[in-house]
């Protein structure tokens, strides 16, 4: 190419690298007015608009997601994370549809029209489902938009950033084309930053149809964006270069794969080949051939990329479920369990540009030079992030509840009188105690198979007529893994012992959970006004009796009986209360803490994401960038489509941990992940170390007169179709 150049170049034109400076000047200067004809492509901020608004849809309905699957559709934490991971890895296997879609049928342009229609319709579906007063089949319409979304979201999401691409000429702008690459980036993670602060606020801050939150609101504004993109797709029409399907590259690999593994079996032994592709060559020509092993030559590491992925998109599972069992409040201001993953993009826009100023010079001084070793280096960092999150979880582990196991039972007593007692049992290592006025007992771990009962008496230490108590042996019920409990109050002339099953365990969604225990002579109103909220308003209505456990929302109450306040108290997230309510000698309410509320700050978070999106961004760009480098030209599509699938598996494998629930602490699920990282980047590692790269080769049509026809102009045999040949010829 270079001869040809200079041969076509008249003799008396010098060359840009001769020693004359006025025939220099004037061929620079052409090539100034060259590239300044070329102005950036006016379509581009429409592209970056739409993805700014796509992105903000997708994170923002993602980070609320789980919390609205355990506490609105009443999910567990493990089917919650299995839907969540669920979603995820169809989102990024339909990356490939998408791609198949736009390449062989409707083009860029029509795939991401039409995609992002469905996906508007699926975000509508669960904003709908999400208002309780339509009464619609909540579950029903969440599970159908999410289909819908991960339909629309993974076709369009290879189709946008290689669309905005097509509007640039190169090499002419190529230096445009890299502007443009970091502009979508930024669009990417700044829709992301902004929906992850702004959905938690809605979800959390706003109250709607007579909820305490509002879900629909969450749901329904990123939806709002999602159509706000499109229209500004449709008008940005005029100024695009829309090019024709030209046929997609990941069918054409798959059929040669597979036309070289069944001719293989044909004649393996009558026709060896040096390489088991070769046997694909007669039907789609050397070029696509070689450009298929370099391929596979890649995707040999990618084996253990999956992995990676497992551990990275747990920011919006698993560690936002660990957020919610945390403390948010900072004192000026409370930190949302979900609002933690802002922490993620805000730290990407941050690092991108230290890693090339700061990080990567650094590393290049101990040896880490190579795409590979970074690679490396950032699957390292996640498994890092995830021996931190298992610090935090033992951490957390001891504000737990802590639920009685095979072979114990529990044991709380409650007295509601204005007296103390003396306790004598045969209870073990209880023979022997004093129960405090309004106050509680509790042993949490009991010796029991099956039922036990044992025996106990009480005696009064103070004086006055409702303290008496007969001289009387009673009896505790226990039932092995059962948490049972006893309220002690007046009844009729004498003292009476209610029996009931506790629940003390936290409640899934972290809100505080309370119970009222009633000591009074008649069924009184009790009310719980939020003072905490701009209205104050009745949060609760109950009678004074023992009732079940009520899920509250963090706040500071005023407790009134039969509209007379007995008692300022604020509930804190996590806690597990009961509230003894008496009318004996005026009315009171005593609060009691059954399990502790959260006490570990959320801030604790903050080191495992800075660590994995160290690793994210060394691993996730390192990658992409190793992927287009190593493909040959035709194949790059293809390989990036293979990068997706990546964090599809991954996702996978976060399902099938979840689903098998082989662990009863959460700590010991994140141990496995740490160390399944860990284990992983050695097997990549010995993969990195054996790889070497495959040298691509040039071919034209006197080396290989097969290699660039399309199919269509192929005999079955792959060589020239007679009636392209003879119509050529003449």
């Amino acid at each position: 190419m270079v001869e040809s150049t200079k041969e076509e170049t008249p003799a008396a034109v010098p060359e840009i690298g001769d020693v004359e400076g006025e025939p220099k000047l004037t061929i620079l200067r052409i090539c100034t007015n060259h590239f300044q004809k070329l102005k950036y492509p006016r379509a581009i901020p429409f592209i970056i608009s739409n993805e700014f608004c796509e992105r903000f849809n997708y994170y923002g309905m993602r980070t609320v997601l789980v919390l609205y699957l355990t506490r609105k559709l009443d999910f567990d934490d493990d089917t919650a994370t299995v839907l969540y991971h669920t979603f995820t890895t169809l989102v990024y296997f339909m990356c490939v549809i998408g791609a198949i879609i736009a390449d062989s049928w409707l083009g860029k342009f029509r795939t991401i029209l039409y995609l992002s229609i469905v996906y508007t319709i699926g975000s509508g579906c669960i904003a709908l489902g999400a208002i309780p007063t339509w009464d619609l089949d909540a579950r029903a319409m969440t599970i159908a938009g999410l289909l819908l979304i991960a339909f629309g979201s993974g076709g369009i999401k290879p189709c946008v950033a290689a669309f905005g691409g097509e509007q640039f000429k190169l090499p002419e702008q190529a230096k445009y084309l890299a502007l443009f690459f970091s502009m979508f980036y930024f669009a990417v993670n700044s829709g992301s930053f902004v929906s992850t602060m702004v959905t938690p606020i809605l979800r959390e801050d706003v109250k709607c149809f007579d909820d305490d939150d509002c879900f629909p609101l969450a749901f329904g504004v990123p939806g709002v964006l999602m159509v706000i993109s499109i229209i500004i797709f449709i008008i940005g029409k005029p100024l695009y270069k829309i090019s024709a399907p030209a046929g997609n590259m990941f069918v054409k690999v798959s059929k040669c794969i597979w036309t070289a593994i069944r001719t293989r079996s044909r004649e393996k032994t009558i026709n060896p080949r040096e390489h088991w592709l070769d046997y694909s060559e007669k039907r789609w020509g050397r070029q696509l051939v070689d450009e298929t092993r370099i391929l596979l030559n890649v995707l040999k590491l990618y084996i253990p990329l999956p992995v990676f992925w497992a551990l990275f998109d747990q920011q919006g599972s698993r560690w936002t479920f660990q957020a919610t069992r945390m403390d948010g409040d900072l004192g000026f201001w409370t930190i949302k369990p979900d609002q933690m993953q802002v922490i993620n993009p805000l730290l990407i826009l941050v690092f991108i540009p230290l890693y090339e100023v700061a990080f990567y010079p650094l590393l290049s001084m101990i040896g880490i030079r190579r795409p590979l070793q970074k690679l490396t280096l950032g699957g390292i960092f996640a498994g890092l992030a995830f021996v931190i999150s298992t610090i935090v979880e033992i951490q957390l582990e001891s504000t737990y509840a802590i639920i009685p196991k095979e072979g114990e039972s529990q044991l709380r007593i409650f007295n509601g009188m204005n007296c103390d007692y003396r306790v004598q049992s045969n209870i073990p290592e209880h023979a022997d105690f004093m129960l405090k006025s309004m106050s509680m007992f509790e042993e949490k771990y009991l010796s029991v198979k099956g039922k036990a009962t044992y025996t106990y008496t009480l005696s009064s230490t103070g004086p006055g007529p409702n303290c008496a108590v007969p001289e009387e042996q009673r009896t505790f019920e226990l039932e092995e893994e059962k948490q049972l409990s006893y309220f002690i109050r007046k009844q009729d002339t004498g003292i009476g012992l209610l029996r009931y099953e506790d629940d003390t365990e936290k409640s899934s969604k972290g809100y505080p959970m309370y119970r009222v225990l009633g000591n009074t002579a008649s069924n009184r109103t009790v009310v719980f006004r939020d003072i905490d909220s701009s209205d104050p308003f009745d949060r609760h209505k109950n009678g004074s009796y023992v009732y079940d456990l009520v899920e509250s929302y963090p706040s500071e109450y005023e407790i009134y009986i039969d509209g007379e306040l007995t008692l300022t108290y604020t509930m804190r997230l996590g806690g597990v209360y009961a509230f003894i309510v008496s009318d004996i000698d005026g009315m009171s309410t005593e609060p009691i803490i059954v399990t502790e509320p959260n006490s570990v700050s959320m801030l604790w978070l903050i080191p495992q994401y800075v660590v994995m999106t160290l690793g994210e961004v060394m691993y996730s760009i390192t990658g992409l960038e190793f992927s287009f480098t190593q493909a040959p030209e035709s194949m790059k599509s293809v390989l990036q489509g293979c990068w997706q699938l990546t964090v599809a598996v991954g996702n996978l494998i976060v399902v099938i941990v979840a689903e098998a629930k082989i662990f009863d602490a959460q700590k010991w699920e994140f141990v496995l992940f740490a160390g399944l990282m860990f284990v992983d980047m050695g097997l990549f590692s010995i993969l990195a170390w054996r790889y070497k790269q495959i040298p691509l080769k040039t071919y034209d049509e006197e080396d290989d007169p097969n290699a660039t026809l399309p199919i269509e102009e192929k005999d079955q045999s792959g060589l020239d179709n007679p009636v392209f040949k003879k119509s050529t010829d003449e």
